[in-house]
C-alpha cells in the first residue's frame, strides 16, 4: 500500500508544479489559446484532485465490499482509516467552499443586474448606458432569460473620444461574444478544489483581457488607438475606484495589469510560436499537466484493483 500512498501524495502535490507550468505555457501562446490552456488545466487538475480524494475516502468501503475483516485491513495498511477520514474531511470542506463560491458568483451577477437596471438607464440594443458620473464599463453576462449587456456610465463616455468609445465597446462585446464569464467562473470554482489552482485565476483574467483587447484592436483596425483607449478608460476607472466609487463585476475594462496590456497592443499581432524550442517546451508543459490530471483520474480504479488483490491474498492464506 506504500506505493498507492506515494501515488496519492504525488497526485495531490503535482498540481503545484502543473499550475506553474501552465502559466508558463500561457505566456507563450496568443490570448485565445492561452485562455483555453489555463481553463482546461484548471478543470483537469481539479477533477484529478477530486478523484484522488474520493479514492482515498472509499478505501475502507472497498475493503468491506471485498469482505476483508477490519483487523486484517488495518494490519495491511494501518493508516487506511485515518487517511480516509482526512480525505473525507478535506472533500467535505472543499465541497462547501465550492458551493459557497458558486452562490457568491450568482449573487454578484444578480446584484450587478439590479444595479445596472435601477435608476435612469438607457438601453440601445446590447448597450446599457447608466447616468452616473463615475467612469465605469463592464460586460454583464445574461441573467434569467435576459441577454448579455455592455454597461457603460455617462462618466466613462465623457472620458473618451468617439474613436476610443468604439474600442471600449468592442472590448466589452468581445467578452460577451467569447463567453469569457464562463471561463472565469470555471477557474474561480476550480481554485476552491486545490489551493495550487488559485494562481491560475489571475493569469486567466489577464489573458481574457488581452483577448478582448486584441478583438477591439482588430475591430477598429488601429492597435495604437486601442492601446490609448484602454489606458485612458482603465485609468479613469481606477481613479474612480480609489476615490470610493463602486467597482463593477468581473470583466471590467480596468481589470488586469494595464501597462502590460497596453504594451502588448503596441507590438505586432501575437501569433503562435514557431520556434522548435518553444514548441518543445509547450509540449512538455502540456504533458506535465496531463500526467498530473490523469494520475488523479485513474487513482480510484488503481486503489480498487489493489484492494481486490489484497483480498485475494488474504483468502489464499
Amino acid at each position: 500500500m506504500t506505493l498507492a500512498l506515494a501515488v496519492v501524495v504525488l497526485t495531490l502535490a503535482l498540481p503545484w508544479g502543473a499550475a506553474a507550468a501552465t502559466r508558463r505555457l500561457a505566456a507563450l501562446l496568443p490570448p485565445r489559446e492561452a485562455c483555453a490552456a489555463l481553463t482546461g488545466a484548471a478543470l483537469l487538475l481539479a477533477g484529478g484532485t477530486v478523484a484522488a480524494l474520493i479514492g482515498l475516502f472509499h478505501v475502507p468501503f472497498l475493503a468491506s465490499l471485498e469482505r476483508i475483516p477490519p483487523a486484517q485491513a488495518a494490519a495491511a495498511w494501518p493508516a487506511a482509516v485515518p487517511v480516509a477520514a482526512v480525505a473525507g474531511l478535506v472533500l467535505a470542506f472543499r465541497t462547501v467552499l465550492l458551493v459557497r463560491r458558486w452562490f457568491e458568483r450568482r449573487s454578484l451577477l444578480a446584484h450587478a443586474w439590479a444595479s445596472a437596471s435601477a435608476g435612469d438607464a438607457v438601453s440601445e440594443g446590447d448597450l446599457l448606458v447608466v447616468r452616473d458620473c463615475v467612469p465605469q464599463a463592464f460586460a454583464l453576462p445574461g441573467w434569467r432569460g435576459r441577454g448579455g449587456r455592455v454597461v457603460v456610465t455617462t462618466g466613462m463616455l465623457r472620458t473618451l473620444g468617439p474613436a476610443e468609445r468604439e474600442v471600449l465597446l468592442g472590448h466589452e462585446r468581445a467578452h460577451l461574444a467569447g463567453r469569457h464569464h464562463l471561463l472565469s467562473a470555471a477557474a474561480h470554482l476550480a481554485a476552491a478544489v486545490h489551493p495550487a489552482l488559485r494562481t491560475l485565476r489571475p493569469a486567466l483574467d489577464f489573458h481574457l483581457e488581452r483577448w478582448a483587447d486584441e478583438s477591439a484592436a482588430s475591430a477598429v483596425g488601429d492597435r495604437r488607438l486601442a492601446g490609448t483607449a484602454i489606458a485612458r478608460a482603465a485609468l479613469a476607472a481606477a481613479s474612480a475606484e480609489k476615490a470610493g466609487g463602486a467597482h463593477g463585476p468581473l470583466l471590467a475594462i480596468g481589470a488586469g495589469p494595464v501597462p502590460q496590456r497596453v504594451e502588448a497592443l503596441l507590438r505586432p499581432v501575437p501569433v503562435r510560436p514557431q520556434a522548435r524550442r518553444t514548441q518543445a517546451a509547450a509540449a512538455g508543459l502540456v504533458a506535465a499537466v496531463a500526467v498530473s490530471a490523469l494520475l488523479g483520474l485513474v487513482l480510484p480504479y488503481g486503489l480498487h484493483e489493489y484492494v481486490e488483490l489484497a483480498a485475494e491474498g488474504l483468502r489464499a492464506r
